[in-house]
């Protein structure tokens, strides 16, 4: 298809390529690129329906001033006023950006060129702060930069893979299923996973570490000291390291008691290890997400130093992001504590050189303010005027009641972003229409150091302008005219390629230099490029001989000790809570929220609690919970699983006020850091958990968008309207007057079945023989096949209070298989049909499975649970 676009994911830091190609008529279809060095031609379930995420419903199409609409002259004529004003009376501290991983490095660059090289401020920091600022810290204490050593080859290239706080089957499913194809073709290849949850990913592991939070450092120690008594340390390589005697001395002070794991298992891992030559460690936000984070990622490294495993084919730490582009935001200096093309801002030297290339007036010589610090500011008054950029901190952020309030309370605050329907955005004085995926024009880099474009496939709508567009006429109004003299992406990305010669002279790691002067042609037809890029080519790895960018070039071992996370588990708080993403979403859903395909598989924010856990609480499965903290509360549909340890708790992050207002995970988590990278401690919350009193529980569907208002409510998009889990603690009186307010249907027929004295009530309403609306209310969970009555909606000629399809009927069931809409109902059937006897019999049957693999461990389950029903009979 000669008229299909290349460009880039808008989702994790894997980096796909994808085949677009606008349809005319607002949408686009789309396809793996198999020309692409990230996927390879895969796309899991997210990358696969981003083209049913562009409608325009929810766009924010214009700017707003006070919640009026605007024009563009207006209101960037106040931003730049009321900045200007504020900097005037308090000075350039008293403002801060808050941006995000989504933007694309041009965007980022042009933000961090403006605080720091004009504004004169350091308060730029980024959401990256949240996931993958522990690493960054981490690297830059062994390798003296921000390096990422090896490359996605490497995860193939490895004898063994250990994988600890990353739950790659669902976070990089691309990843993870080049990993499984790499197991595959070589049995022999070996696959450890290190995580106190049973996961989809331990689905492939050889070996599960199931560890008590917080303690990696005490399981890298002891394999330090493990390295150390086996022989394995490579004399040779350490002449290029220093402090490996302090390291090991505290390592095998280490006696892995703080893993709680068996000592046949430890031993089992290191000898593994040992015994490895070609070894690749990789880890995500089970690692950074901790107060001790920095340190956990300097004891991984510390391993692959000691044994000189880094920098080879199939050998080294390797960190896989979680955002878009936290690369390419990290590479512009988008963290209050870094400068652009990896610059230090601690180093005179270096902020000179900056401020010469940028004609600047001053560079700051202090760090700016870190997340969470920079919100505590704005809370204090300190900060007066605060812009945010594509992010959500209202619902991220820990404390994130706290956070709310903060920007509420905020003198000035600016938003850009896609859409007014988010927690933070509802709070802006002003709002900035941008532009978002599909319509961007610009570049990313992904978790291999590989630099895409990611192209425009469509016009951008109505008012929305690009970000880099935005910020640059804010320069340009402030009175910094030539320096923010920008017409195009490929300009800004010129001035960033020669920028990273200067760096690299400097005895920097990052140098794109040899992408200078593409010309607007040259960046147009720019292929996937992995950095360094010299004049002289690419360089695949760092650091096989040496090599690095301390002051003495050489490696430093960090000596760490283990510690636990700082909230305790106590009498009050005796649960241990750990969050993070499901499947089919990602961050706050204001994207794969508008796929109803993504809404399938799990449709509203949960907690997995353990059968013991749940019995001894009186909480029966899909009850609700209430889950409650030093810094908030939460409710939750309890999901009773042994995936999680007695006294262990998971949650995922992604819901919000907007789609559930009691599921906003962040405000349980308090805003505790690690003290090196400020990365906050969001896996380790210490909180109660009760069952909920609940009177009445029930399900919703309209063709029309509704907001319940009830005690407990979860909503989301499906193909032809919205459905919604609701749930209060008082009945109500007359439940089809409750229905007709709820969808705004005073007039329509309504078809109705009610039982006071049990508390059912089933209500349909219609339009002719059309359905509109269904409610369905009982004092216990509501039993019905949801998937199927939502697909009623707009149908007629159905029985749509009977909750279930006719005999005569299928019942796909719940969705297993996202990207291909296959059900467990589907799947079972071809199970106990006896067609399909394995996964990729099951694949082979049904198609579940066989795209980006995500589903395959839930699949593996199915076969499991059918096997055991067979052998009872």
């Amino acid at each position: 298809m000669t008229d299909e676009i290349r460009t880039t994911c808008a989702y994790c830091g894997v980096g796909c390529g994808i085949l677009a190609k606008a349809d005319g008529q607002g949408g686009v279809t789309l396809r793996g690129d198999p020309d692409h060095p990230a996927n390879q031609g895969r796309l899991c379930s997210k990358g696969l329906a981003l083209g049913e995420t562009l409608s325009l419903d929810d766009r924010l199409l214009a700017p707003r001033i006070n919640g009026i609409e605007s024009d563009w002259d207006s209101a960037l004529a106040v931003v730049a006023e009321r900045f200007s004003q504020t900097i005037a009376t308090h000075g350039p501290d008293s403002v801060a950006f808050y941006v995000s991983g989504q933007l694309l490095t041009e965007d980022y660059y042009v933000a961090n060129k403006l605080m720091k090289g004009f504004i004169g401020s350091a308060n730029i920091d980024t959401n990256s702060r949240l996931c993958m600022a522990s690493t960054v810290a981490g690297h830059k204490r062994a390798f003296g930069a921000d390096t990422v050593p090896g490359t996605y080859e490497d995860l193939e290239l490895a004898d063994l893979v250990v994988l600890t706080g990353s739950n790659l089957a669902w976070c990089h499913p691309v990843l993870y299923q080049r990993i499984a194809a790499a197991k595959e073709a070589r049995p022999d290849m070996r696959v450890v996973v290190i995580d106190p949850r049973r996961t989809a990913t331990c689905d492939l592991a050889d070996l599960h570490l199931a560890l008590e939070p917080g303690s990696d450092v005490a399981l890298f120690n002891r394999l330090l000291a493990a390295i150390h008594a086996g022989g394995a340390v490579n004399r040779e390589y350490l002449r290029h390291v220093s402090g490996f005697e302090d390291s090991l001395r505290v390592a095998l002070a280490e006696d892995g008691a703080a893993t709680g794991l068996p000592p046949d298992q430890i031993d089992e891992f290191c000898q593994l290890w040992l015994g490895t030559e070609k070894v690749v460690t990789v880890f995500s936000q089970g690692v950074n997400q901790s107060s001790s984070g920095t340190d956990k990622v300097n004891a991984i490294i510390n391993c692959h130093l000691a044994t000189g495993r880094i920098g080879k084919p199939g050998m080294g730490p390797f960190s896989v992001t979680g955002q878009p582009n936290a690369m390419g935001g990290r590479e512009v200096g988008g963290l209050a504590n870094s400068l652009a093309c990896h610059l230090d801002l601690e180093n005179p030297d270096h902020r000179e050189r900056l401020r010469d290339f940028w004609n600047a007036p001053a560079i700051p010589a202090q760090a700016g303010l870190k997340a969470v610090d920079l919100f505590d500011r704005v809370r204090s008054g300190h900060i007066k005027a605060l812009w945010i950029v594509c992010t959500n901190p209202a619902a991220t952020m820990p404390d994130a009641n706290i956070v709310q309030e903060a920007i509420a309370g905020c003198d000035f605050t600016v938003i850009s972003d896609l859409t007014a329907r988010t927690d933070t955005a509802r709070l802006a004085d002003v709002l900035l229409p941008a532009t978002g995926w599909g319509e961007k024009d610009g570049t990313v880099t992904n978790s291999d150091r590989t630099i895409s474009r990611q192209r425009a496939i469509m016009r951008a709508p109505a008012q929305a302008r690009h970000d880099w567009d935005i910020m640059a006429e804010v320069g340009r109004r402030m009175g910094w005219t030539e320096a923010f003299d920008y017409s195009s992406p490929a300009q800004i990305f010129d001035e960033h390629a020669r920028l990273s010669a200067i760096a690299a002279a400097e005895g920097r790691d990052f140098d794109i230099s040899g992408l200078t002067g593409l010309g607007q042609d040259g960046y147009d037809a720019l292929p996937p490029t992995r950095w360094p890029i010299t004049a002289q080519g690419p360089q695949a790895r760092f650091f096989a001989d040496g090599g690095f960018f301390t002051d003495n070039g050489k490696a430093r071992m960090i000596p760490v000790t283990a510690r636990p996370p700082v909230a305790q588990t106590d009498a009050a708080f005796p649960f241990r809570l750990n969050t993070g993403r499901i499947r089919d979403q990602w961050h706050t859903m204001t994207r794969t929220g508008k796929s109803p395909r993504l809404n399938q598989h799990l449709g509203e924010p949960f907690l997995e609690i353990h059968p013991d856990d749940a019995a001894q609480l009186g909480i029966p499965p899909a009850g609700l919970v209430e889950v409650s903290s030093p810094a908030g509360r939460c409710i939750l549909r309890a999901l009773v699983t042994d995936r999680v340890r007695r006294g262990h708790v998971f949650a995922p992050m992604h819901w919000t006020g907007q789609s559930a207002p009691t599921g906003r995970i962040d405000a349980l988590v308090s805003s505790i850091v690690d003290p090196v990278s400020g990365q906050p401690e969001s896996k380790a919350a210490a909180v109660a958990i009760a069952p909920h009193d609940t009177a009445w529980f029930g399900f919703a569907i309209s063709t029309t968008e509704f907001r319940p208002d009830c005690t407990y409510w979860a909503r989301c998009c499906v193909a032809k309207g919205w459905r919604s889990e609701l749930a209060g603690t008082r009945e109500a009186q007359d439940w089809e007057t409750y229905a007709r307010a709820l969808f705004s249907l005073p007039n329509a027929r309504c078809q109705s079945i009610s039982d006071p004295a049990t508390g059912t009530a089933r209500l349909a309403f219609l339009d002719g023989d059309t359905l509109l609306a269904a409610l369905f209310v009982s004092r216990n969970p509501v039993s019905l096949s949801r998937d199927h009555i939502a697909a009623q909606l707009g149908s007629t000629g159905t029985a749509p209070l009977s909750g279930r399809p006719g005999r005569d009927a299928s019942d796909p069931g719940p969705v297993v298989c996202a990207c291909l809409n296959v059900g467990m109902n589907t799947i079972r059937e071809a199970i106990a049909s006896g067609q399909a006897c394995s996964v990729a019999r099951v694949g082979d049957c049904t198609g579940a499975g066989t795209n980006c693999g995500s589903c395959r461990p839930e699949i593996a389950v199915l076969l499991g649970q059918v096997r055991q029903m067979e052998a009872a009979e």
